[in-house]
């Protein structure tokens, strides 16, 4: 909600304060500025009280850092509000800073940075030095009933405790004491079943552009940020080549994935952009999350799960991978995993399939 206050003793019109209420009732007040063009808005917590000169002064600076939103994600925490040196504000404020932070992928550090602020709108003005794994616990707990975002609460803070103790500003990691909440969803995104794919071809067939975004999804493996940049210039000697988004800050990982033949089927059947294949009703490419959205209704328009994704694809893909016998290094280069930790779940849920299977077969066996 806009809100309009009289001027103070700073010449400023009170044009971009906000403000709204969080679950506690309270009143948070911010700056904020939409820039367009595909600039970054900002957006600025303002914590002085309104009518003072201290709330002049942070609005003006506040201001003053809007006129450059390109600097916004190099420096951020030169825009926003004056913390005391030692409080848990002050440190959130210098680890965004830093090269630690600033080397993380962009939706990594637009997810963290969100809960740290939230965390520091409880408690940014404890002192850090004095945080204690108890501390960090009743942080976690305030989360309780969404067990993931309880635990990503106790992930960012150790992330932002390990940094503070390799550059000196803390000698122990409260957080690493604070265990992780058992997840009410610990298999995360649905997989697509084989009913689901036959569903969905079904009602999409060969040469809609529904059906090239589920092939491209299904026989790449790619990631959502992936399928709609994939394009016609990425082809290369009946190849694939294109380098991932996710995490691509710190670590280039480049995939070359045969064109296989239901991909290619699909390709050849269907009407596709000139840059990407997957374009919007304006010819233009989709944006992440209106493709995401998207998708989501042409599922709904096949009768498939209403919890499937088009990130269950990736899980099916990996779910065949393994029970055609393909190995953990395999489909980790797939998919683009840095640790078997993950290929390995598929592998072992195949091989355990197998085994029941013969198992079965020795028991019937038996018995004749």
């Amino acid at each position: 909600m806009r809100i309009r206050l009289k001027e103070g003793v700073g010449t400023l019109d009170h044009h971009f304060l906000f403000a709204d209420l969080d679950r506690h009732g309270n009143h948070r007040r911010y700056f904020r500025r939409r820039h367009g063009g595909g600039l970054p808005t900002t957006k600025i917590r303002l914590r002085e009280v309104p009518g003072t000169p201290a709330f002049d002064a942070e609005y003006r600076r506040a201001f003053e850092a809007s006129l450059n939103p390109l600097e916004q994600l190099a420096a951020p925490a030169a825009a926003s509000a004056t913390a005391r040196p030692g409080t848990m504000l002050w440190l959130c404020q210098e680890y965004y800073g830093s090269a630690a932070f600033l080397g993380l992928g962009a939706s990594t550090r637009k997810v963290r940075r969100r809960i740290l602020d939230a965390i520091c709108d409880r408690v940014g003005g404890f002192r850090y030095a004095l945080m204690e794994p108890k501390n960090v616990i009743k942080l976690r707990d305030a989360k309780a009933a969404t067990p993931e975002a309880a635990n990503a609460r106790v992930k960012a803070l150790r992330q932002l405790f390990q940094w503070a103790k390799e550059y000196g500003h803390a000698t122990v990691n409260p957080a690493r004491e604070a265990g992780y909440l058992k997840s009410h969803n610990p298999d995360g995104f649905k997989a697509w079943t084989e009913a689901d794919v036959a569903a969905f071809e079904a009602r999409h067939r060969l040469g809609s552009k529904a059906r090239l975004a589920l092939d491209l999804a299904l026989y790449t493996g790619a990631r959502r940020s992936d399928v709609v940049r994939l394009g016609p210039q990425m082809e290369r000697n009946g190849a694939l080549v294109f380098a991932e988004t996710k995490g691509s800050t710190r670590i280039t990982k480049t995939h070359e994935i045969p064109i296989l033949e239901p991909l290619r089927r699909s390709l050849e059947a269907t009407a596709t952009g000139h840059l990407v294949y997957l374009v919007n009703q304006y010819g233009a490419p989709y944006s992440v999350e209106g493709f995401g959205q998207w998708f989501k209704r042409r599922c709904r328009e096949a009768g498939v799960h209403p919890a499937v994704s088009l990130h269950g694809l990736r899980k099916l893909g990996a779910q065949r991978c393994a029970e055609a016998g393909a190995s953990e290094h395999q489909i980790m280069a797939l998919f683009g995993w840095t640790s078997t930790k993950q290929a390995a779940l598929y592998t072992r849920k195949a091989s355990r399939v197998k085994l029941e299977r013969e198992a079965a077969a020795a028991l019937l066996g038996a018995h004749r």
